[in-house]
């Protein structure tokens, strides 16, 4: 059985930061690109980041670029968004996922494994 499950989210002030992790269980982690999205409160699940199966190649959405990093640990099973500069519009529940295939890397629809999210909200 699958499980992906986030943490690290939590309540911060515009221009702080903050580490969600994801721990992946029941797969071989190695053999999945790992993403992260968000949804925001009536709006649509959005791709935020993803990194590939070795690690090195990352792709990030255009809102998160300069601000964001996504990294993974092999090892541990594990997949990290270092969120800085943090803004209001990034509040939002974020999730991470995970596929095994190569493909369009912020359609929703290929990831085949989902959290069930942990809350970002940035005051202002």
């Amino acid at each position: 059985q699958v499980q992906l499950v986030e943490s690290g989210g939590g309540l911060v002030q515009a221009g702080g930061s903050l580490r969600l992790s994801c721990a992946a269980s029941g797969l071989t982690f190695s053999r999945y690109a790992m993403g992260w999205f968000r949804q925001a409160p009536g709006k649509e699940r959005e791709f935020v980041a993803v990194v590939r199966w070795s690690g090195v190649s990352r792709d990030f959405a255009d809102s998160v670029k300069g601000r964001f990093t996504i990294s993974r640990d092999n090892a541990k099973n594990t997949v990290y968004l270092q969120m800085n500069r943090l803004k209001p519009e990034d509040t939002a529940v974020y999730y991470c996922a995970a596929r095994s295939k190569s493909g369009t890397m912020w359609a929703l629809d290929e990831y085949e494994y989902w959290g069930q999210g942990t809350q970002v909200t940035v005051s202002s």
